[in-house]
């Protein structure tokens, strides 16, 4: 699908409505790390909008267009900046679906913006302040990761930069505070301190890594993804996070902490559960 024959984006503001709808359970944003091809993001968007279609939860599709983080150099970053961002518009336009990537410099909120509904501003980039700006100015949804060097009550400032220039649909998501050199912890007392501020995510996958391991590849702990979600939605998080592969094993990105796309849809029903008991 070439740009020209794209279809018209979504309505922002409709998006958003959806997201914050307060019958539905949670929404969910989820898909693989990265784009490594057209096959694998047809797989897990048209799987994972089943599940949601069926459990009444609102669903954003996810994927990294370019992995610009990485601890090694020899580390996969894409497979291409457009063919990459073209192919995540093109299975959210298919299956009806918003669609989110993450950005990392000024220049790329514009661009990015050009093919996708939610703009992620990773963790540790959530104080910059230019590429705040640049990301609210496109008018999109931006949701901001909390840096795991900053306390909960500081995003507030991050939250207030977007919305002094101009644009009010603001996400903040945990992902886990920096916890010795190796682990990460994720502090539950900091859900409803963000909730003053913006709806909130918590991404459950990426806030059991275990990053600066001596091989360069970071390390994981996927096997608390439900203790960890199961947590959120009791603490009344607004929205989940989760990083989902057919095979973690073979991701060429985080593999170590990502869900097993086949445990997702039994998760998610026990998590609607738990949410339902809630109320």
């Amino acid at each position: 699908m070439k740009n020209a024959d794209l279809r018209p984006m979504k309505d922002i503001n409709a998006v958003w409505t959806d997201l914050n709808r307060p019958e539905h359970p949670f929404f969910l944003i989820a898909g693989p790390c990265v784009v490594e091809g057209r096959d694998l993001v047809y797989e897990v968007a048209g799987q994972v909008k089943d599940m949601c279609s069926r459990l009444g939860i609102p669903y954003v599709f996810k994927a990294s267009y370019r992995k610009a983080n990485r601890s090694r150099l020899d580390s996969f970053t894409g497979i291409g900046d457009e063919g990459a961002l073209e192919l995540i518009r093109e299975v959210g336009q298919a299956m009806d679906l918003p669609t989110t990537t993450d950005i990392h410099a000024d220049a790329e909120a514009a661009l990015a913006a050009r093919y996708v509904d939610i703009l992620q501003i990773p963790a540790f980039l959530c104080r910059q302040t230019s590429l705040l700006v640049a990301a609210a100015e496109t008018g999109k949804i931006v949701n901001v990761k909390k840096g795991q060097f900053l306390s909960a009550e500081s995003m507030q400032f991050a939250v207030d930069k977007i919305r002094q220039s101009g644009n009010e649909r603001v996400l903040l998501t945990e992902r886990g505070t920096t916890f010795g050199y190796q682990d990460l912890v994720v502090d539950f007392r900091g859900i409803p301190a963000m909730q003053q501020y913006a709806p909130v995510v918590l991404d459950c996958t990426h806030s059991l890594q275990q990053p600066n391991q001596s091989s360069g590849v970071t390390g994981g702990r996927p096997a608390l993804i439900e203790t960890i979600a199961s947590a959120g939605i009791a603490s009344g998080i607004n929205g989940l996070f989760i990083e989902t592969h057919p095979d973690p094993s073979q991701a060429k990105s985080d593999g170590a902490n990502m869900l097993p796309l086949d445990q997702l849809e039994g998760l998610l029903e026990k998590l609607v559960r738990i949410r339902q008991a809630m109320r």
